[in-house]
């Protein structure tokens, strides 16, 4: 099934974020994706629409389909949404697609979109909550060539530092900021969204999501050797060990509609569902990564497998349960938003964001509910699987 949206407008400069792993710019809509099902599911799905037993409901994602978002992808394709009333439309994002704007201008239900970016929307009047943290560690990175010697954010001082710019910078420019080098102090890149300029040298330090541009690099043969490149010839800032990172994927829902009785169960049922889609990954990342693949990415088979795996390291173990926001956590990006300062001087955010930002209410009735279903929502015995890339990602 496929439906045509009217999208939202544009956002502030600011809350944008573009990259591989998320990219927007004015609302528009993209298409939505054609997740297949099992021939059981899709009788079951067939059979609660022809009842009238589900409520249509729309996503929106922000970036192309890719393991990114395989847990929503496994909880249509597994009925977990069919199973909670829902009959789930994902919608694609793109290069054109704000996913907050979207939400806050009614014209989808929920969003997935990372919480720095949100809280520059939320500043300039977007009505939109937090309702579930699904990602409980960042993936942004910074890596380089081992004979660039750089391991830390000291070391970055007068080299050539690339950045998709756009509101990917904060965690890079606070880990800077710690470190005592200013944006003045390095050369910064304007980074493409490949790894092109990194692999031929005119980037020292080049950005990198753990699921994304870090695996492009391994799908690339060394000239040197004529082999793939491998871990051992990278160095990697992590923001999560230097101690900037900033809270990512989550699940936003519109502030306003939270008072309708009917959008908060809804709203439980569409979080449930959800973990119960990540909790399949976690424990079929290969089934999960060929779900991704079927529905249209344009991704290969072992691009997407490395994804999903290093999706889950995000996610498990979870601390509190998954979707459940850190309030030390939170307290760490807001802080980042407010008190970094990007090339031009600016801050994300000027101020503290509302009360209604967040909300651990219906994230704790779905967990509840998980449990009370038998559903690990902990993933204390977590563990990735390994993972062989291909040339190319195929």
């Amino acid at each position: 099934m496929r439906r045509t949206l009217k999208l939202g407008a544009a956002a502030v400069a600011l809350a944008v974020f573009v990259t591989g792993c998320g990219s927007e710019d004015d609302g528009k809509s993209s298409s939505e994706v054609d997740v297949k099902q099992s021939e059981d599911c899709q009788t079951r799905t067939k059979e609660a629409r022809d009842a009238g037993e589900l409520t249509e409901v729309s996503l929106q994602l922000q970036w192309v389909s890719q393991a990114q978002f395989a847990g929503y992808y496994a909880a249509v394709a597994e009925c977990y949404f069919v199973d909670e009333g829902l009959d789930v439309n994902i919608i694609e994002g793109g290069v054109d697609i704000v996913p907050q704007d979207v939400l806050a201008s009614g014209d989808v239900d929920y969003a997935i979109s990372w919480v720095p970016k949100v809280l520059g929307s939320i500043e300039q009047g977007a009505g939109i909550t937090n309702v579930a943290q699904i990602f409980e560690r960042s993936a942004t990175t910074q890596i380089s060539f081992k004979d660039k010697d750089i391991t830390t954010p000291a070391d970055l001082k007068n080299k050539n530092v690339g950045s998709w710019g756009f509101g990917n910078e904060w965690e890079l420019f606070a880990g800077m900021q710690d470190a005592g080098v200013g944006v003045d102090d390095i050369n910064l890149v304007q980074q493409a969204f490949d790894m092109n300029a990194f692999l031929a040298g005119d980037i020292d330090a080049a950005q990198a999501m753990t699921y994304n541009e870090y695996a492009q690099v391994l799908e690339t043969k060394n000239p040197d050797t004529g082999e793939l490149y491998q871990p051992e010839d990278l160095n990697v800032i992590n923001w999560n060990d230097v101690g900037t990172a900033m809270l990512q994927d989550a699940i936003w829902a519109t502030t306003e509609k939270l008072s309708d009785p009917a959008y908060e169960e809804q709203t439980v049922s569409f979080i449930k569902a959800s973990i119960k889609g990540w909790a399949f990954v976690r424990d079929n990342p290969e089934e999960a990564a060929t779900i991704v693949a079927e529905s249209g990415s344009e991704l290969g088979q072992s691009h997407q497998l490395w994804m999903a795996n290093e999706v889950n390291k995000l996610i498990w173990p979870s601390t509190n349960g998954v979707g459940t926001i850190d309030e030390e956590a939170w307290a760490q990006t807001v802080d980042i938003a407010l008190n970094t300062k990007n090339e031009t001087g600016a801050t994300i955010i000027t101020e503290a964001p509302p009360e209604s930002a967040y909300t651990n209410e219906y994230v704790e009735q779905a967990l509840a509910e998980l449990e009370d279903e038998g559903v690990d929502t902990i993933g204390a015995d977590y563990a990735p699987i390994d993972v062989t890339l291909k040339e190319g990602g195929k």
